[in-house]
């Protein structure tokens, strides 16, 4: 692959590939995105994989997403055992009371 030994110029920018293109190219599938480059001392034409930026928004959304539903089941989590360990110290307190 010229890209990676020489210097390059993109003719198309990053974009999806093509369900053929999935399948024909080995490009395609580690990020399912492919740009055109082409070569400029051989002056050959050859794809690159690429990271769309649309593609790594969703995924740091989704992400984002994810983390706040943990935070808040966690927060949940945390109240209800908070008023269990008070409910433990007020009845203690009471049999101690009732004690005396």
């Amino acid at each position: 692959q010229c890209w990676q030994v020489e210097d390059y110029v993109v003719v198309q920018e990053c974009s999806r590939c093509s369900s053929f293109q999935t399948k024909a190219m080995t490009e395609c599938r580690p990020t399912g995105f492919v740009e055109k480059v082409t070569c400029a001392t051989s002056k050959k034409d050859d794809f690159k994989r690429c990271r769309s930026a649309v593609m790594e928004a969703h995924i740091f959304w989704r992400f984002v997403g994810t983390m706040m539903c943990v935070a808040a089941l966690f927060a949940v989590l945390v109240v209800c055992r908070q008023r269990v360990l008070d409910r433990k110290a007020l009845e203690k307190v009471r049999k101690q009371l009732e004690s005396i």
